[in-house]
């Protein structure tokens, strides 16, 4: 099995930065490419940012493009989403996630395994 547990979450200003952390743990040999999704309160989860296996791919939602940076370091089995310059709309529960395809993907279904969440509040 494999657990994902996200951190780095917490309250900022718009325009601040903040750096979520993922941290994963188990059969990391089955956390191949991998994203952030985040979940606004009355919303549906949406994809942010996926990577593929060894990070050579990368892909992000138009909203984030230029703003928000997605990296791994696989030998610390770590997952990275840079926030900058965050706007209010950012705001959510960000969501770690992992699937054991190697390659990207933008779609919630196609993940197979989930962190339980860090909380990302934006004032203005």
């Amino acid at each position: 099995q494999v657990r994902l547990v996200e951190s780095g979450g917490g309250l900022v200003q718009a325009g601040d930065s903040l750096r979520l952390s993922c941290q994963a743990s188990g059969r990391t040999s089955s956390t191949n490419a991998m994203a952030w999704f985040r979940q606004a309160p009355g919303k549906e989860r949406e994809w942010v940012a996926a990577i593929s296996y060894v990070g050579g791919n990368t892909r992000y939602t138009d909203s984030v493009k230029g703003r928000f940076g997605i990296s791994r370091n696989d030998a610390r089995n770590m997952l990275y989403l840079q926030m900058t310059n965050v706007r209010p709309e950012d705001a959510g529960v960000y969501y770690c996630a992992a699937r054991e395809s190697v390659l990207l993907s933008t779609v919630l279904a196609e993940y197979d395994y989930w962190g339980q969440g860090t909380q990302v509040t934006v004032s203005s």
